[in-house]
């Protein structure tokens, strides 16, 4: 399978509810709640892309854009973006839509970085054809 197919192959989409446990002061879903749903979901992107053990080595900028209230509806969608012999980035955006509403917007965005590793967690290559 070509890159760009095996990219597609491993997007990943979650959904989730916006519950009253998941919220701040402000009714808006805790900042650290979405940070982990989106490592989650880079993981898996990653994980589907190179079939291989990964680890999350660092994040690049996350940007918070829009708050995401409670009882909003949240797709998370994760897609490979960089791809290096060891290192593998991965995008995570949050779609935010009200549960009565067709309205969509994105609401975070951010980047993942992901390394494949051995059995003792040494560096190994993404890809053999790489």
């Amino acid at each position: 399978m070509d890159i760009e197919a095996l990219k597609k192959k491993s997007e990943t989409r979650q959904v989730k509810v916006v519950f009253k446990n998941l919220i701040n002061d402000h009714n808006t879903l805790f900042g650290g709640i979405a940070l982990q749903w989106m490592d989650e979901v880079a993981y898996i992107t990653a994980t589907r892309f190179c079939r291989k053990k990964v680890v999350t080595i660092s994040t690049g900028k996350i940007n918070f854009q829009k708050p995401i209230p409670y009882g909003t509806i949240a797709e998370l969608v994760g897609t490979v973006k960089n791809i290096g012999s060891v290192k593998l980035g991965i995008n995570v955006k949050i779609f935010i839509e009200q549960k009565y509403s067709e309205n969509r917007e994105l609401a975070v965005e951010g980047n993942f970085y992901f390394a494949a590793v051995d059995v003792n967690n040494n560096p190994i290559r993404l890809l053999l054809d790489n």
